[in-house]
């Protein structure tokens, strides 16, 4: 930091107010990335007060990391500068919203659970999802590139993210797409500030796509003695008429099923994997979808198959929020845990199944039925020898990862401590040059979030 904390206080507060800056140290440790903490938070109330406080650090040499409901700053590598946090939780309105285009603007602070209220008295939805609770905000699940559930059916933000404003590095107010959902002008560059987490730029505004709620949902279970029968009716589900609204396979070890299993309503068993959809839509087609997923249950493995039905209310809503909410669930039973994302082509579940099971500590997984997989690794303690044996699993599932035929695989949560010992993004990506010419384009003074993303970036 170039300048004195009493400076950097003054002119962020010139610029956004003396009571919308502070340095309390509660709402400084609220803001702690990974043990390193901020000099200050700054909660900018407009983009013109984003750009001048982005201006300022970027003349300053002041590292910004932009937050809102502080969810998700888990994720990625420690800052390696970190003086203004940018809470943006003051920019919250919706600014526009057409629900007969089907199309709505919100500024970046706003949260989930306030646009599924607006939107729910006009029967509408935005398939983000309801993790931690509906807290989080729009510009953080947008920024941190999180999915839900339902892009089974709708897809993931990249999807229904029609525009985007944003202010790069060096104080530019910048705009990409458009409000409407026929929108042809230009690239698409609003898609690179997606799962960026705030590299690239400070989100000032969204413009989404919404989409008609279903008349009613319910929840099918499918509980197998091993993952083969569970793999093969994903496969078979993925081959048939049927569209579920989500598909997933739950599978945890013996010493974690039965008290996850209590919270999600399922019967997680050890040696047993549950294939768990929702269906969505008129009551007389969720019916036929029901005895036809049952069909293919019977007809994937009827030997392993242990049982088939359908979720009550009560328990379909505690399956439906396991799923939303894995991470934080996970992290809520073990704080200590290590939670991947694996990405997978769909016919390659099966195999994963396998190598996942032959885990040698304590553990979770989701996997969607797109490919997409999320395992919590759980160590016993919070003791250095469970440590070092978290750190050992973990170096194995990546080595694992580059050896059978997946995608990348990220490390999204772990304990900070482990973030030293290990590339938590996994193998050295080919396109890291280009993403490094990016970084330079948007943000040429390295101030934004600096460190956190691929490579340092």
């Amino acid at each position: 930091m170039s300048l004195s904390g009493a400076s950097v206080l003054s002119r962020s507060a010139a610029i956004a107010g003396n009571s919308n800056v502070t340095t309390d140290p509660a709402q400084i440790a609220a803001h702690e990335v990974d043990l390193k903490r901020p000099a200050a938070v700054v909660r900018p109330g407009s983009s013109e007060e984003v750009v001048e406080l982005a201006r300022f650090a970027s003349q300053e040499k002041l590292a910004i990391v932009a937050t809102g409901a502080q969810t998700k700053l888990g994720i990625g590598m420690p800052p390696r500068q970190y003086d203004l946090a940018l809470e943006m939780t003051r920019m919250d309105r919706i600014v526009a919203y057409d629900p007969g285009d089907l199309t709505l603007s919100v500024e970046p602070g706003i949260t989930l659970r306030k646009i599924a209220s607006v939107l729910a008295e006009h029967r509408q939805f935005l398939p983000l999802g309801a993790a931690f609770g509906g807290r989080p905000t729009a510009g953080g699940t947008v920024a941190s590139g999180v999915d839900s559930p339902m892009r089974h059916m709708y897809g993931t933000a990249r999807d229904f993210v029609l525009g985007m404003e944003f202010v790069t590095g060096d104080g530019v107010e910048a705009k990409s797409g458009g409000r409407v959902v026929k929108n042809v002008t230009g690239y698409d560059i609003h898609k690179l500030m997606i799962g960026s987490l705030g590299t690239l730029g400070i989100i000032t505004r969204i413009n989404f796509r919404t989409f008609p709620q279903p008349q009613t949902a319910r929840t099918c279970v499918a509980t197998f003695r091993g993952s083969t029968g569970a793999c093969e009716l994903r496969r078979r589900i993925a081959h048939s008429a049927l569209r579920p609204q989500s598909l997933e396979i739950l599978g945890a070890s013996a010493d974690c099923a039965p008290e996850l299993g209590r919270s999600a309503a399922l019967s997680l068993e050890a040696g047993r994997w549950s294939v768990v959809a929702t269906f969505a839509g008129d009551a007389r087609v969720i019916d036929r979808n029901h005895r036809d997923m049952e069909t293919l249950a019977q007809a994937a493995d009827h030997k392993s198959l242990e049982s088939f039905g359908e979720l009550c209310d009560a328990d379909s809503e505690n399956a439906t929020r396991y799923v939303a909410d894995f991470a934080s669930l996970i992290l809520q039973y073990r704080p200590a845990a290590a939670i991947f994302k694996i990405s997978a082509l769909p016919g390659d579940l099966a195999g994963l199944a396998a190598g996942i099971s032959s885990i040698e500590i304590g553990w979770a997984a989701m996997m969607r039925g797109l490919g997409v997989t999320y395992l919590g690794l759980l160590p016993p303690d919070d003791s250095e020898r469970s440590f070092q044996l978290l750190q050992r699993v973990c170096s194995q599932v990546f080595t694992l990862a580059e050896k059978a035929p997946w995608g990348p695989s990220v490390l999204l949560w772990c304990p900070p401590k482990l973030k030293s010992e290990i590339d938590i993004w996994g193998a050295h990506r080919r396109d890291y040059p280009l993403m490094q010419k990016l970084k330079g384009v948007f943000d040429p003074s390295g101030i934004l979030s600096p460190g956190r993303y691929v490579g340092g970036l």
